[in-house]
């Protein structure tokens, strides 16, 4: 029920990261996989790396937060017969900023990227997923979403509306088989999180603060984008897997002498 075979799965974001995971996992489970990124040499390595390993795919050089290139995109795909059965976009930028300190323009680029790349694929997505009989898209949310720190508000605030969007169009698209779910990532390493593995005692704190007492690696992250793509999840949509080692399980960083 988690396998892909024969079906075309789309990953914006595939060049690095959690993108690049999830690429790779959805070709190991048998599907066809358009690697999508602004980094064209980037999305091309990793097709490049499903191909070498047996799998099939192809690259696709975009920008999620221009609504033409995406649209056309998927009127390429339309127009050479493709069925896109799964769909996952986790491009995404965080400025560290108190919320007072922020400028306009630091607003605008998070939204810009995290939030109105988002809806972009989402719709583009889903009038193709409609059209074709329905299909499985992911969002990639955060603990962020429903936690949040001192310099997170803003890139906290997107995450949050992620996973609202992808409600509302799980709830509009259900009749046409369409599903749509966010998965909610805690600590993973990524080059997005880069900058506080280069901080052991932040590091560190990061580790101790969820239940498994460590940080994710981005292939973690893959098994259950394939759960949310594939078949097994036919009955789950309009959800929030989160996918955080327990952090939003844990009462705070103190642990009680029990």
């Amino acid at each position: 029920m988690f396998r892909m075979d024969g079906r075309v799965a789309f990953v914006a974001g595939a060049a690095s990261g959690i993108g690049l995971a999830s690429a790779r996992g959805l070709a190991a489970a048998g599907a066809y996989t358009i690697c999508a990124d602004i980094n064209g040499e980037g999305a091309e390595s990793a097709a490049s790396g499903i191909r070498s390993e047996g799998g099939g795919a192809e690259s696709l050089a975009l920008d999620v937060t221009d609504a033409e290139a995406v649209a056309a995109a998927f009127q390429v795909f339309e127009e050479r017969q493709f069925r896109i059965r799964a769909v996952l976009t986790t491009p995404a930028v965080n400025i560290r900023k108190r919320l007072l300190d922020y400028s306009d323009a630091e607003v605008e680029k998070v939204f810009r990227l995290n939030l109105v790349g988002g809806f972009h694929v989402l719709q583009a997505a889903g009038r193709h997923m409609a059209k074709h009989g329905g299909g499985s898209i992911i969002l990639c949310s955060s603990i962020r979403a429903a936690t949040v720190e001192p310099g997170q508000s803003i890139y906290a605030t997107t995450k949050a509306g992620l996973i609202q969007m992808a409600r509302g169009l799980a709830v509009e698209l259900g009749p046409a088989g369409v599903r749509v779910n966010c998965i909610a990532p805690g600590v993973v390493e990524t080059p997005l999180t880069a900058p506080i593995k280069n901080q052991p005692e932040w590091y560190g704190a990061y580790s101790e603060r969820n239940a498994l007492g460590r940080w994710a690696s981005a292939e973690e992250m893959a098994g259950p984008v394939v759960f949310l793509a594939s078949d097994a999840s036919s009955y789950v949509t309009g959800t929030v897997l989160f996918v955080d080692g327990g952090w939003t399980a844990i009462d705070g960083r103190f642990r009680p002498p029990v």
